[in-house]
């Protein structure tokens, strides 16, 4: 590739020259690009293709039109990402499963016992003797035994057991507890009875069974009396009286019913079984109707897809960040890191343009948008680059108490006019120039907005390689969209799991409105990942450490014989 070695930019306004290292052949092409964005010209189309088409890392659109694309229609979970909503949301997992079990507890203990009391009948049919008489009354008894069980419910049977019994109950309240089933292929009745009471559920079971043979029986007499086939007994019978009619059907007990021991219901294993089951279920439902309804980001991927602008870093959450903003300067904590990862990004996004004065904002407070600016320029410092830290956060400045500076003097001191920069400006450990807030004016977006700040930000470029701005947040107040036009790139801070789409939209447009140009985003307060070595580098620490080697268990002597070189050359 053609390269030409980049010493000296010139860059608009007078600004001070800077080493960056290498830069394309095409480096014509982005100064002109360059001369129109001081002069609030758009590029030409053909420009800004050929200048974004270079494969370089950074903003992959042009300044002009990079607006986020909108991806509100792609909420849809795979198994993966349901599965890490459940395990992101395991305390609302948690709670529908105890309030599950609870229920099914309640609903088990508050339960009356029920206890079942079952009885069996065997049909049989009066025939002859032979094989034929026998099988025709098998024939029979398996035709009739199904219409038998529906007669055991009607009021015909369940009306005298009432008034037997002396039951507290009405003849259809108990046909209601009275089943009758019909195995298959069988002339077997089964009589199941559930009560409250388990010896009255066996009485009202032999009952039932006792009356409905009776009214089958009666039901399956003949009305008149039946003659004789035989011509003997038609000789011997002529004079007699009339043969009784005779059921040819005949019910018998073969199990009477008992007092059943332990209740059918409630059964407490069955129902905690299903309060886990619905719990989950729940749950589920419950978590993926608040994953379909939650607009917030949660991964750095997903709010660099939806701004389609890169994401520069991830700085994963600290419990101790606010009693702690500032990072160790020799430290490798994962924060640490990650604050030199965004640094090592921010110096290569822009190879070809390198800003000078760089703007941190958020859509709105609490993001963590003055601790990545801090321990940014404090990063920058750490490798030799001439860095300043403005506090333009004029509404709630928070710089100058975090490196324990005075706070008086600084930004506002020098816009009205009563200081100059070099006066005021304040040097902390590591090479950081910082120029605190000064004194909280009443009119932030004017002082910020005025011709005074923009010349201020122009001399401090001249001074320094690189400056840092910690701003106010974008939607609340107005401050930064008029600072914004004055700088030359901007970081948007968006913290995981706080920040909806809309908030960033909003913030997006603000900074599209004056032309800022973003140079990407900043993801923080990110969960950190389980079982990780980031930081420590696994087993070997830090950069320098290795691991001890392990001890043979060979004899001292047969080992140091094993390792000598022979120096007689044999």
């Amino acid at each position: 590739m053609d390269q030409i070695e980049h010493n000296d930019v010139h860059w608009p306004d007078g600004a001070r020259s800077h080493r960056f290292g290498l830069v394309p052949a095409h480096t014509a092409c982005v100064a002109r690009v360059a001369r129109g964005v001081a002069q609030g010209v758009a590029p030409p189309p053909e420009e800004s293709e050929s200048l974004w088409s270079t494969s370089s890392i950074g903003n992959r659109k042009p300044q002009f039109g990079w607006f986020p694309q909108s991806r509100e229609g792609c909420s849809s979970l795979d198994l993966q990402g349901f599965l890490k909503a459940l395990a992101r949301r395991w305390p609302t997992v948690v709670v529908c499963l105890v309030l599950a079990v609870g229920a099914a507890l309640a609903v088990t203990s508050v339960s009356t016992p029920v206890y079942e009391a079952r009885t069996q009948l065997f049909v049989a049919t009066r025939t002859g003797e032979n094989t034929i008489d026998l099988n025709e009354g098998q024939t029979f008894s398996q035709a009739r035994v199904q219409s038998y069980a529906e007669i055991v419910t009607t009021r015909q049977i369940t009306a005298p057991v009432v008034k037997q019994l002396r039951l507290r109950t009405t003849p259809e309240e108990l046909a209601s507890r009275i089943a009758a089933d019909v195995p298959l292929k069988t002339v077997l009745i089964d009589i199941t009875v559930r009560d409250t009471a388990p010896r009255r559920a066996a009485r009202i079971a032999n009952a039932v069974a006792k009356r409905f043979s009776l009214v089958v029986e009666q039901l399956e007499t003949p009305k008149r009396p039946v003659p004789s086939t035989l011509p003997e007994a038609r000789d011997k019978t002529e004079d007699a009286a009339p043969v009784p009619p005779v059921s040819p059907v005949s019910l018998g007990v073969t199990e009477e019913a008992v007092a059943p021991t332990s209740p059918t219901s409630p059964r407490p294993l069955p129902n905690l079984a299903a309060g886990v089951v619905g719990g989950l279920l729940f749950a589920a439902g419950l978590v993926a109707l608040r994953e379909t309804l939650d607009t917030t980001f949660k991964t750095s991927e997903a709010l660099g897809a939806f701004l389609a602008l890169p994401g520069l870093g991830t700085i994963p959450y600290d419990r101790n960040a606010p009693r702690q903003p500032l990072v160790s300067a020799d430290g490798h904590s994962k924060r640490a890191e990650a604050f030199r990862k965004l640094r090592t990004n921010l110096q290569f996004s822009q190879v070809d343009d390198p800003p000078r004065i760089i703007v941190v904002t958020s859509s709105v407070p609490g993001e963590g948008k003055t601790s990545i600016a801090m321990n940014l320029a404090r990063s920058l410092a750490e490798t030799g680059v001439s860095t300043c830290l403005v506090d333009g956060d004029l509404r709630r400045p928070c710089v100058a108490p975090a490196f324990g500076l005075i706070q008086d003097g600084g930004l506002t001191t020098v816009l009205i006019g009563q200081a100059r920069i070099e006066d005021v400006m304040q040097q902390v450990d590591g090479g950081l120039s910082v120029l605190a807030s000064g004194a909280v004016p009443p009119n932030p977006a004017e002082l910020l907005a005025s011709a005074r700040m923009k010349e201020v930000l122009r001399e401090l470029a001249d001074m320094y390689d690189i400056v840092i701005v910690d701003t106010a947040p974008l939607l609340p107040v107005a401050d930064t969209v008029g600072l914004a036009s004055f700088s030359q790139g901007a970081l948007l801070v968006v913290r995981a799991g706080r920040t909806n789409r809309d908030q960033v939209r909003t913030a997006a447009e603000s900074l599209e409105r004056v032309g800022a140009r973003v140079l990407g985003t900043v993801f923080s307060m990110a969960p950190v990942p389980k079982g990780g070595c980031y930081g420590r580098y696994g087993a070997y620490g830090q950069y320098g450490e290795l691991p001890a080697p392990r001890t043979s268990a060979t004899p001292e002597g047969t080992a140091a014989s094993a390792v000598t070189r022979p120096t007689d050359g044999k």
